[in-house]
């Protein structure tokens, strides 16, 4: 029987991606289109048969790469882990969210895990792709693989490398499955030479580390420098807006320094499943240590306020034109988390929203990428809520009291929002080019 470095040289190992998100899909596809087969597995019925019927739910992969690879027998998806025992390599792509109060939810890596560890054979290497806090693959995967009397290191082997998806970026920014480099560590100096054999064949560039560990921290550093980062640049952005300069100008200003100096820009909060969550996974993790991350924390005390401001900035806005906030029509364009992309999970939409219809007013939504949006079902709106979509045109600008920018789609029409928009908070400064033409556009 050939080895594991054998199949993986040969290409005739066979994939495996538990959770086919906005992470596991591309990886998925990006192994089959490189040669090997994958078995794709998700618990969602649905995604399930699109993907078999060659249909891609995800900007960023192509149906018609789907629908090739399928119809070569290269991609095939499954709701059941039990095709996985035939995988030479499974990768674990599910999510990582926390609960409300900010502690770590582990339930879908222990459930994808247990699974696993039903199929699982001598041979297989397992990578966890999930972002998670330092220790989950050795204190939490591990002991779960281990039930099954197989040897980590000899029997199968364990690995942490994190996952680097920017989505709605690939093409814009150039980065993709396949050029962006991948850091690695596995339970044993075995394991981590098999996870970068297998990783190196879709990306040139491996870096590995000496441990899960390592691998799993470097993760939680990259995504809480940004946190961090984001925080600062939104703090002063309230100081700015008392002293009444226009931070715009100011980063506009400071980024023609070439050298020591890395833009950031202000919002109306930060969303995604990884911005708002990962730096909480630390947080709680370092907190086991009597160690108390006050930077981290102060960073998601500043972000998580944005929402708030900008709720702020309508108020004032209305108030200046002789209304209030009680009863006003207010227009969210935007509410995905991100621009020129479906995914609203975690968006500062969801509280800005729910903030407007505490105080009382009337809000719907226009968002190209996002079809349906619901609000509430926490201690902000008891109740959860759908938020109306509507089309954007002409009529629905000019009857909302105020328009407010919360996500800067580029196939938004700025000119023709300004145009007939009464008043226009823009949160992301999406209407740059245009704000001299039009003086009802209002900026954070």
């Amino acid at each position: 029987m050939p080895h594991l470095s054998d199949k993986i040289k040969n290409k005739t190992a066979i994939v495996g991606v538990v959770g086919l998100g906005y992470v596991g899909l591309p990886l998925a596809i990006a192994s089959g289109e490189i040669g090997f087969s994958v078995i794709g597995v998700d618990l969602s019925a649905e995604k399930v048969k699109q993907l078999n019927d060659g249909v891609s739910y995800i900007p960023d992969v192509n149906s018609a790469t789907v629908r090739q690879l399928a119809q070569a027998g290269r991609f095939r998806a499954y709701s059941s882990f039990s095709p996985l025992q035939e995988a030479d390599v499974i990768f674990i792509c599910v999510p990582t969210p926390f609960d409300a109060q900010k502690a770590p939810d582990l339930s879908f890596i222990k459930s994808a895990v247990a699974s696993i560890a039903q199929v699982l054979r001598p041979g297989q290497l397992i990578i966890l792709q999930s972002t998670t806090y330092p220790g989950t693959t050795t204190e939490v995967v591990l002991p779960i693989l281990n039930q099954s009397d197989l040897t980590v290191g000899e029997d199968f082997y364990l690995a942490f490398s994190p996952e680097r998806i920017d989505p709605g970026q690939v093409g814009s920014s150039g980065f993709d499955v396949h050029n962006t480099p991948k850091v690695v560590g596995g339970v044993t100096p075995a394991c981590t030479k098999k996870a970068a054999a297998f990783l190196s064949t879709i990306t040139p560039e491996i870096h590995t580390v000496s441990s899960p560990a390592v691998a799993e921290m470097s993760k939680l550093l990259e995504n809480t420098f940004r946190s961090v980062n984001i925080a600062l640049v939104n703090e002063l952005t309230l100081l700015s807006d008392r002293m009444g300069i226009d931070i715009w100008e100011v980063i506009d200003a400071a980024k023609t320094k070439p050298f020591g100096f890395m833009p950031f820009y202000p919002g109306p909060g930060v969303g995604g499943h990884c911005i708002p969550v990962d730096p909480y996974y630390l947080s709680w993790k370092a907190r086991e240590f009597d160690f108390y991350t006050k930077f981290i924390e102060l960073a998601a005390e500043v972000n998580s306020g944005m929402p708030y401001f900008t709720v702020e900035k309508i108020t004032q806005a209305l108030n200046e034109s002789a209304k209030t906030l009680q009863d006003a029509k207010i227009l969210i364009l935007g509410v995905a988390f991100k621009r020129d992309i479906d995914d609203a999970r975690n968006s500062p939409a969801q509280r800005v929203i729910e903030l407007l219809l505490k105080a009382g007013a009337q809000v719907t939504y226009h968002d190209p990428h996002v079809a349906q949006f619901s609000v509430g079902g926490n201690v902000f709106l008891k109740e959860v809520e759908p938020v109306k979509q509507v089309a954007l045109s002409e009529k629905t600008l000019s009857q909302a009291d105020c328009v407010v920018i919360i996500t800067g789609h580029s196939n938004l029409n700025y000119p023709f929002i300004a145009k007939y928009s009464t008043i226009l908070v823009d949160a992301v400064n999406a209407s740059k080019a245009i704000q001299k033409t039009y003086p009802n556009i209002i900026r954070l």
